[in-house]
């Protein structure tokens, strides 16, 4: 008996070593047993500071979720800085927070231009760009730029969607177009006359862009309306946005106004234009709009306004800014759940191109986040909604992937 008790406490002994090699902890810089450092770079101040809010508020959830435990019982800790929206800046914080502050990744930097500036410095690095807050189509290259990943549905297919509401409400519409003139505006309409196709040529009557350092976009606005065109698509920023609302309104033009997804907010962009001035506006939804009475009583939305009374008191409750903040952190730390004690940059890549189904609270029914390592769209559906005065009313049916 004695004999047997040698081989066999000795298989134990060795299987006991091979399951704790199995369970040993992994980090790159950024990462510990007790903290997650996490980097992020919004536009506090400068003409798109309206973003600002988004930082702020994935900042709250991050102090809710510590509070609670942490993600694995580590802390997240987030080092956020000012780009002003100028790409320069952008580079000069993303360097710092890699280079200096040895970030374990880079979350929701935005803007198109912002991210455009850093996306090969990130790559090269080999340091996760995740989520970032721009749907610009090139964020889905995951053979090319395999460390950058976006979150909501690309400008293209956005503009698409559009396209294709106008070819079927107004086949013989004679549109106007304006658009911030970078690669965030070139995007939107790249996918705005895909849509349209081989009709995109006579269709489109006038063409006007905007630079971010413009102080209005007054001029812009007196071109297309002098264009006799009577629908209007509007690709601007919410400053430049609430500004060409207002003017149209102002002027007495009232064309079929197109308003992509990124000014949305009734807080910060058709308040200030004016909600009477803002009736009848299109837009694209994927989140529940928590400003409407239809989701007064919805789980999320509730949650959501007593996670902002909370944590986030100075923040508007009317801003989408704030409840897109409060999804798309929790992405992130379903990937950082996900990533275990293996908090190597190349596990929370891996874990965040493996996101199968995954629902965040906001998500209007039926659209659900997908990703795998050829593919990183995570949202890649909208609804279109008409403003009504008050609230944005979603029509027709889910549309994209």
């Amino acid at each position: 008996m004695k004999r047997m008790l040698v081989p066999i406490a000795a298989l134990l002994s060795a299987a006991l070593a091979s399951s704790a090699a199995l369970a040993q902890k992994k980090y790159d810089q950024g990462a510990s047993d007790k903290e997650i450092l996490v980097g992020n770079i919004n536009p506090y101040s400068g003409p798109a500071s309206a973003y600002g809010t988004i930082g702020r508020t994935i900042a709250a959830y991050f102090k809710k979720v510590n509070e609670e435990g942490g993600v694995n019982g580590r802390q997240i800790n987030m080092i956020s800085y000012d780009d002003g929206y100028s790409p320069p800046k952008t580079v000069e914080m993303a360097r710092k927070l890699v280079e200096q502050d040895k970030v374990l990744l880079i979350f929701q930097s935005l803007g198109t231009p912002p991210n455009s500036a850093i996306h090969k410095y990130m790559n090269a690095k080999k340091v996760p760009h995740l989520f970032v807050a721009t749907g610009a189509t090139k964020w889905n290259d995951p053979k090319t730029f395999p460390w950058t990943m976006g979150w909501q549905p690309n400008y293209q297919t956005e503009a698409k969607i559009y396209a294709q509401h106008i070819l079927k409400e107004k086949p013989n519409a004679k549109i106007a177009v304006l658009y911030q003139n970078d690669d965030y505006g070139k995007d939107y309409l790249q996918g705005f006359k895909d849509g349209l196709g081989a009709k995109a040529k006579t269709m489109i009557v006038k063409e006007a862009s905007y630079e971010v350092s413009d102080p209005t976009v007054d001029s812009q606005m007196a071109q297309l309306q002098a264009s006799g065109a009577d629908t209007f698509f509007n690709i601007t920023i919410p400053k430049f946005a609430a500004q060409a609302i207002r003017r149209a309104w102002d002027s007495g033009w009232k064309p079929v106004h197109y308003l992509n997804n990124v000014s949305g907010s009734i807080g910060s962009t058709l308040k200030p234009a004016g909600l009477d001035k803002s009736v009848g506006l299109i837009t694209t939804l994927y989140l529940k709009d928590q400003n409407d009475k239809a989701w007064a009583n919805d789980p999320a939305v509730v949650e959501w306004t007593a996670f902002m009374k909370k944590y986030y008191p100075d923040g508007s409750l009317l801003a989408t800014e704030n409840f897109y903040g409060w999804n798309v952190a929790q992405t992130l730390v379903q990937v950082l759940k996900q990533s275990g004690n293996d908090l190597t940059r190349a596990n929370v890549m891996k874990q965040a191109a493996s996101l199968k189904g995954f629902v965040v609270p906001g998500l209007l029914p039926g659209i659900k986040i997908n990703t795998s390592a050829s593919d990183f769209a995570p949202i890649e559906s909208v609804q279109l909604a008409r403003f009504n005065g008050t609230d944005w009313v979603r029509f027709g049916e889910i549309m994209g992937k």
